[in-house]
Order: C-alpha cells, then sequence, then structure tokens
C-alpha cells in the first residue's frame, strides 16, 4: 500500500525509528508466500515510478524521500467470522528480507529510505496528503 505524505514517522517503545520529512511516499509492505526478490524489487520501482504527485510526476522525479514498513496485516482474511486470519502472510524469515529488498532496491535509485523495525509493535504518525493512498499488487 502506496500513501502520498507529507511526512511520516514509526516509533517503537517511543524511539523514533524512521521519519520522513515533507513530501514523499509512506509504503506499507506486506509479503505472502509466492513472493520473491524480483516481486519486491517490481514493487519498489513501480511504487517510485508512479506519478502520483502534482504535475503527473513521481517520487522517482522530484527525489523524495520514502518511508518503508512491513505491514503482514494487509494479507488479513476477513471472510469468516470476526477474527481475522494471516495465513497468506508470509512467515518472518521470508517476509524480513523482502521487505529489507524493497527498502535497498529505493536505495539504489537514489532515494532517502527510513525504515520500521520488522516484527517489532510499531507506531506511525504521518499526514496523509490528498489523501492518497493506493492499493498495489505487482503480479
Amino acid at each position: 500500500m502506496i500513501q502520498r505524505v507529507d511526512g511520516a514517522r514509526v516509533d517503537v517503545d517511543d524511539d523514533e525509528v524512521g521519519v520522513i520529512e515533507g513530501p514523499g511516499l509512506l509504503i506499507l509492505v506486506g509479503v505472502t508466500h509466492t513472493d520473491g526478490e524480483a516481486q519486491a524489487r517490481r514493487l519498489a520501482n513501480k511504487a517510485y515510478d508512479m506519478r502520483l504527485f502534482g504535475g503527473e510526476v513521481s517520487a522517482a522525479d522530484l527525489g523524495l524521500p520514502v518511508l518503508v514498513v512491513s505491514q503482514f496485516t494487509l494479507y488479513a482474511d476477513t471472510r469468516k467470522g470476526r477474527r481475522p486470519t494471516w495465513d497468506a502472510a508470509a512467515p518472518g524469515p521470508v517476509a524480513e528480507p523482502l521487505v529489507a529488498v524493497v527498502a535497498d532496491e529505493l536505495r539504489l535509485r537514489g532515494a532517502h529510505v527510513a525504515t520500521g523495525r520488522f516484527g517489532a509493535h510499531m507506531r506511525l504518525g504521518l499526514v496523509n496528503d490528498g489523501p492518497v493512498t493506493i492499493v498495489l499488487d505487482v503480479d
């Protein structure tokens, strides 16, 4: 999930672990069992190149920062009952390196990248600009 933001931060245990100031992107990354490095790289590039800013320009065009946060709950299955299941979400040992690939690919593109902390209870603060929120599936 991509959000166009005017600043975002992530805290763990009252410590700021990642922050971007001014306009940029917050990318919430969900990983499923069939995802691999190719999907992670495609996600990073598609998100960074998506024309979400005024004048039909992308974060890449403007050199904007990105906050990347792992979010397995994007794969919640809510079809039955009131308790979601996350069976479609990849386990930590599979997902963590792929979230890192997303961040690394963005850095290779020249983006300033901040991240959350994988597996931690995180508190996100953001100003959604627009609001603009895009669900991006690279398959």
